[in-house]
């Protein structure tokens, strides 16, 4: 049954956003504090960026180490103990560009419309499934007047270890404890715009709305199998639309 979350709102249903080239483009800035990080952590620069569509920090920041052949110490506890110290330099890096990331990047067509006509939808909290990490993601919400309509609280970011797909499930039990909830299927929606993240929606069982405002094509997307694809987010009502539709279980709890 629904129960009332903090401030007395009424909630049923999940829905999770992606944030890179699904509501913004930082890219530019955000590769900027990845080679500084990089450098400040492994005292070698960064020649080589590998793909980063539809990964997270955590994966970039290995796949960069093995492309610019940097040796590391390969023990669970020694890449632990590297990966918190990117993401702390990583955090510190994006931070010092505050200023830069609107001037250099973007709010995508559509972004906050869309968030905010969700975020009115009844029996819903939004939050964040990201490959960025959380200090990162809340600067990026923030910058773009985004933040207040999620809770960052129970989101997944870049740097946890775990698959996308594992994320997602850990993202509706963190959502069913904090508010006192059920989530059964039916209930979570991941909007995002890679076929890896279309993917990870599959393997968990939540409904996808793919948005070809990335790197993937809306023929990628169909062909991952997400369950709604469109071009962007302008048009918002059909973006509230397909949340409803794919969170219809909720209507009968």
């Amino acid at each position: 049954m629904p129960h009332a979350r903090p401030g007395g709102r009424t909630i049923y249903r999940l829905v999770l956003w992606n944030i890179d080239l699904t509501l913004v483009d930082v890219a530019r800035v955000s590769r900027q504090a990845y080679a500084e990080a990089f450098q400040r952590v492994t005292g070698r620069p960064l020649v080589a960026l590998p793909q980063v569509a539809g990964r997270s920090d955590s994966e970039i920041f290995f796949e960069s180490l093995a492309l610019n052949d940097v040796a590391v110490d390969a023990s669970e506890h020694g890449g632990q103990e590297l990966l918190a110290r990117y993401a702390w330099e990583l955090s510190a890096a994006f931070s010092a560009r505050r200023g830069q990331v609107t001037t250099q990047g973007r709010l995508l067509p559509g972004a906050l419309q869309a968030v905010q006509a969700t975020a009115g939808l009844p029996g819903v909290v939004q939050s964040v499934l990201t490959g960025t990490i959380k200090p990162n993601a809340a600067e990026k919400l923030s910058a773009f007047g985004l933040a207040g309509y999620f809770d960052l609280d129970i989101g997944g970011y870049g740097s946890d270890v775990y698959p996308r797909g594992s994320q997602l499930l850990m993202c509706q039990t963190q959502a069913a404890e904090k508010y006192q909830v059920r989530l059964p299927a039916g209930t979570t929606v991941y909007i995002a715009d890679s076929s890896r993240d279309v993917e990870a929606a599959r393997i968990s069982g939540v409904g996808c709305i793919s948005v070809a405002s990335g790197r993937s094509t809306m023929a990628d997307l169909r062909s991952a199998g997400a369950d709604v694809v469109l071009p962007d987010l302008t048009d918002v009502a059909e973006v509230v639309r397909a949340v409803d539709r794919l969170t219809g279980v909720a209507a009968s709890h």
